[in-house]
């Protein structure tokens, strides 16, 4: 695989993930109450932050606090049906397109 499609994967995937959950949650927003409702308004939200590894649990990230510098360490993926829908479609077109 050449460096080209790596990155183009990369891209791809993150557009897909982020523009899946936007997606999803404007969908979500429309819809009459019911199960499809819940279906693409609810989130899965995988995080590690200050008190370690959580799921569906808001977290404060880490900081380390230096004199005249101050950092903070955090991650929080938060998926939802759209944004698994769209990675597995970029996954499959890069498979039949690259592979």
């Amino acid at each position: 695989m050449k460096n080209r499609e790596v990155t183009f994967l990369i891209v791809a995937l993150t557009l897909a993930s982020v523009l899946g959950g936007f997606l999803g949650e404007l969908i979500g927003e429309y819809l009459p109450d019911g199960a499809v409702k819940t279906l693409f308004k609810n989130s899965l939200e995988i995080g590690v932050g200050k008190r370690g590894v959580l799921v569906n649990e808001i977290q404060e990230p880490v900081y380390i606090n230096l004199y005249s510098l101050s950092l903070a360490f955090g991650l929080l993926i938060k998926l939802n049906f759209v944004s698994v829908l769209a990675v597995i479609f970029v996954i499959i077109y890069f498979k039949w397109w690259y592979l």
